[in-house]
C-alpha cells in the first residue's frame, strides 16, 4: 500500500471514529445529567469515558508486555461501561429530554444503584488508569536487540608478534624438567601488550624487485658454456649414460638445457664412431 492510500486510510478512520464518538457522546452526556451532573460536566463527561478508550489503544500500540496486557484490560472495561451506558439511555426515554434533571437509571433499586455506581466512578477510573497508562508509556524503553554471543573458540589468527615467537622448547630425551610452581598466569585482559599488538598491521608481501644481496651469486650460463663443460664432465662417460637427468645433476641446470645438451652430446658421439669407422 502506498502513502497515499495509507493517509486516505487513516483519514476515513478518523470521520468513522468522530461520527461514532458523537453519537455515544448524546448518551453519555443525557446519563451524566442524570445521575447529577451539571451542565459542563455532562458535557465532559463523554471525554471521560470514551477519551480514556482511546488513550489506552495508543498505549496498547506502544507498550509490550504485562504493561500491553495491562492497557487492554482498561480497553475493554470501558468499552464495555460505555456500551452499557448507552444501552441503558435506549431503554430510558425520559433521558432523552432537553430538561432532564436527576432520574432513576432502572426500576429496581439494586440494579439503579449498581448503574448510579457504574456511571460515577468512570471518571475516577479515568484518572487513575490514566495517570498510570500515560507513566507507563514514558517510561517504556523499546526492547534491544541482543547482540550475537561472542564464539568461545580461539581466534585461529594470531598477531604478527606472536607469530614471530619461536615454538616452546621440548626437554630432551633423558633431560630432568623442572617440576617447580611457575607464576600465575596474568589475564588477557590484563596484558595490554597484546592489545597494542593486535592492532599492528600484517607485513605485506614484497612484489616489487629481489634485492641484490638475496640474488644468487651464481652467474647465468650459456649454452656455449654449458657445452663446454658438460664436454669436460661427461668425457669418459658412455653412450647409454647420456641422459637428460644425469646431466640436469652434474650441470645442476634446468631440465630444458639439459635436453638440449643431451641431444648434442650424443650427435657428436654418433659422428665421431661414423668417423671412426670410415676411416
Amino acid at each position: 500500500m502506498n502513502r497515499k492510500a495509507k493517509r486516505l486510510l487513516v483519514v476515513a478512520l478518523v470521520v468513522v471514529v468522530g461520527m461514532a464518538f458523537r453519537v455515544s457522546w448524546n448518551a453519555l452526556r443525557d446519563v451524566a445529567r442524570a445521575i447529577g451532573a451539571d451542565g459542563t460536566a455532562a458535557t465532559l463527561y463523554p471525554f471521560v469515558v470514551d477519551g480514556l478508550m482511546a488513550l489506552a489503544l495508543v498505549a496498547a500500540l506502544v507498550l509490550t508486555g504485562d504493561a500491553r496486557k495491562f492497557a487492554l484490560r482498561v480497553l475493554a472495561a470501558y468499552t464495555l461501561a460505555s456500551l452499557v451506558l448507552n444501552y441503558i439511555h435506549g431503554l430510558l426515554p425520559e433521558l432523552h429530554s432537553e430538561s432532564i434533571g436527576w432520574t432513576r437509571l432502572a426500576s429496581g433499586d439494586w440494579t439503579n444503584w449498581a448503574l448510579v455506581l457504574l456511571a460515577t466512578s468512570l471518571p475516577v477510573g479515568s484518572i487513575y488508569f490514566g495517570s498510570d497508562l500515560v507513566a507507563k508509556v514514558l517510561h517504556h524503553q523499546p526492547p534491544i536487540e541482543q547482540d550475537k554471543q561472542e564464539s568461545t573458540h580461539t581466534p585461529a589468527y594470531r598477531s604478527t608478534p606472536e607469530q614471530d615467537e619461536p615454538p616452546a622448547e621440548q626437554p630432551a630425551p633423558g633431560q630432568e624438567v623442572d617440576s617447580s610452581p611457575t607464576a600465575p598466569v596474568e589475564p588477557i585482559e590484563a596484558r595490554p601488550q597484546l592489545a597494542v599488538a593486535a592492532e599492528v598491521t600484517r607485513p605485506r608481501r614484497a612484489t616489487g624487485r629481489v634485492p641484490a644481496a638475496a640474488r644468487s651469486t651464481r652467474p647465468t650460463r650459456t649454452e656455449v658454456e654449458l657445452l663446454a663443460e658438460a664436454r669436460s664432465l661427461t668425457e669418459s662417460w658412455p653412450i647409454e649414460k647420456l641422459t637428460g637427468e644425469g646431466i640436469r645433476k652434474a650441470l645442476r641446470t634446468s631440465p630444458a638445457k639439459a635436453r638440449i645438451v643431451r641431444e648434442t652430446l650424443k650427435a657428436e658421439r654418433e659422428r665421431d664412431t661414423a668417423a671412426t669407422v670410415t676411416g
